[in-house]
C-alpha cells in the first residue's frame, strides 16, 4: 500500500533534517529506510515548496540561452524519441559546434505536443545540482535529475518501468500518474523494460493501478526500480524533476568480490597453467575425469571466500558521482595569492576517507608524510580553516590536487 503524507511542510522543517526529510518526505533516513526504500510506492502531498530549485524561467533559460548540446535534451511524443537531427543547428558564426539545440525547432515541437527532456540537470543548473549532491550523501548512492517539460493533455513516454529508484518533484501544472505493481521487480540495469515490451503493456492495459493519483506543485512521488508507471499532463503545462537513484545491489557487490577472487587467482601458478590437449568431443578436456573443474572451483571458491572486494567496490562507488564543481581560475587565484589568513575549506562531495598515510578522495588519493596527518585529519570536519592553520606548503599541495578550495568565512 503507498505510504500518503498531507499535512504542508516547507523547506524549513526541522532544523537539521536531512533533504529526505525536509525536503522530500517528511521522513527522517532512518524511517525511510525502514518503511519505504526499494519496498513501496509512496507519494508525499505538498512535501515542499521547489520553485528555488528549479522553474518554468529556468527551463526557458536552459533551451534558449545556455548553448546546451544533445545528449543535454532529448524529445518524445506519443511514446517515442524524436531524433536529434529534428532538434538541433549549427551554433553561428564563429563555432564548429553543429549539435547545438535549435529553440525555433523546440518550439514547435512542444507547440506540436512533444515532452522537452532536460537530461543531467545535476550538471547544468546550480540548485538542482546542489539538491542531488544532499540527497546521494544522504542515500550512499549516486543521485542524478532529469525535467519534464510537457504540454497540455499530452504524454511523453507509454507505460514503463525504470532500472533505478526515482523521486517525482512537480514543479509546475498537474500531471496524471498511474502506477502498477512491478512485472519484474528489482531490475539490474541490463534489464530494461523494453525487453519486456509486451507484458509490460499488458500489465498497464488489464491490471488494477497500484496507485492513479494526480501531482501539483509540491507533491512527491517515489517509486523503487521496477514499478511500472505513465503520467499525463492535464490542462496546463507540466513540469517535474525526476531524481533517479542508481542503487548499488547486492548483485554489484558480488560483481566486485568475483574480480577481487580472479585477480587473486591470477596470482596462483597453478592456476594459470593450460587446459590438458583434448578434441571438443573428447571426454579428457577441460572438465573431464582428470579433475580439473574440480580443482578449478575448489580454488575459485577458496578465492571468493577470502578475497576482501571493499577496495574495488569503494572505488566503483567513488567513479559513479562527483564532487563539488570547480573553477579553475578562482583555483589559480587563490593558490597564486596564497597566505597564512586564506580560508580554504575541503572540497564538497569528495567523499574523503583517510587510511594511514593515504588519503582517498573521488579525484584520486594523496600520500602525506607522517607531519601532514593531523591538519590533515583536521580537513575532514568540512569547515573552513586557514592556510596557516594547515601549513602554507600543505594547503597549496592540497590547492593544485583539487582536494581544497577557497572559501568565504
Amino acid at each position: 500500500m503507498s505510504l500518503s503524507r498531507t499535512e504542508l511542510r516547507d523547506s524549513g522543517a526541522r532544523e537539521g533534517a536531512g533533504v529526505l526529510e525536509s525536503r522530500l518526505t517528511g521522513l527522517s533516513r532512518e524511517e525511510f529506510a525502514r518503511a519505504v526504500w526499494g519496498r513501496t510506492a509512496s507519494l508525499t502531498r505538498r512535501a515542499s515548496d521547489f520553485s528555488d530549485v528549479f522553474s518554468p524561467s529556468a527551463v526557458d533559460e536552459l533551451i534558449s540561452r545556455r548553448g546546451l548540446r544533445t545528449p543535454f535534451l532529448r524529445v518524445a511524443k506519443d511514446g517515442a524519441t524524436l531524433p536529434s537531427s529534428s532538434f538541433t543547428a549549427p551554433a553561428g558564426v564563429g563555432a564548429t559546434v553543429a549539435d547545438q539545440l535549435d529553440d525555433t525547432a523546440l518550439w514547435r515541437a512542444f507547440a506540436d505536443g512533444a515532452t522537452l527532456v532536460l537530461q543531467a540537470l545535476h550538471r547544468t543548473w546550480e540548485p538542482v545540482a546542489d539538491l542531488v549532491s544532499g540527497l546521494s550523501t544522504e542515500l550512499g548512492h549516486p543521485v542524478q535529475a532529469n525535467a519534464y517539460v510537457t504540454p497540455p493533455q499530452n504524454r511523453g513516454f507509454d507505460a514503463h518501468y525504470d532500472v533505478h529508484d526515482v523521486f517525482v518533484l512537480q514543479i509546475e501544472g498537474a500531471k496524471r500518474w498511474v502506477i502498477h505493481e512491478p512485472l519484474l521487480p528489482d531490475p539490474l540495469r541490463d534489464q530494461p523494460w523494453t525487453d519486456h515490451r509486451a507484458a509490460v503493456a499488458d500489465r498497464a492495459a488489464h491490471s488494477t493501478p497500484h496507485l492513479d493519483t494526480m501531482l501539483r506543485p509540491g507533491d512527491v512521488l517515489y517509486l523503487p526500480r521496477g514499478w511500472l508507471h505513465s503520467a499525463q499532463a492535464q490542462g496546463e503545462v507540466s513540469i517535474h524533476l525526476t531524481l533517479g537513484v542508481h542503487a548499488w545491489t547486492r548483485y554489484a557487490l558480488a560483481e566486485q568480490l568475483t574480480r577481487a577472487a580472479l585477480a587473486a587467482l591470477g596470482e596462483d601458478p597453478s592456476m594459470r597453467r593450460s587446459l590438458p590437449l583434448a578434441g571438443p568431443n573428447e571426454p579428457g578436456g577441460s572438465h573431464g575425469t582428470d579433475g580439473v573443474l574440480d580443482l578449478v572451483r575448489e580454488r575459485l571458491l577458496a578465492a571468493v571466500a577470502g578475497a576482501d572486494p571493499a577496495p574495488l567496490f569503494d572505488r566503483a562507488r567513488r567513479s559513479q558521482a562527483r564532487p563539488a564543481p570547480l573553477g579553475p581560475v578562482a583555483q589559480l587565484t587563490a593558490l597564486s595569492g596564497l597566505a597564512a589568513t586564506s580560508p580554504v575549506r575541503l572540497r564538497k562531495a569528495l567523499e574523503p576517507r583517510l587510511e594511514g598515510t593515504r588519503l582517498f578522495t573521488r579525484v584520486g588519493y594523496l600520500d602525506f608524510p607522517a607531519a601532514d596527518l593531523v591538519p590533515v585529519a583536521r580537513l575532514l570536519d568540512g569547515r573552513v580553516h586557514t592556510a596557516g592553520d594547515l601549513g602554507l606548503a600543505l594547503a597549496g599541495r592540497l590547492l593544485r590536487a583539487g582536494v581544497l578550495v577557497p572559501a568565504d568565512r
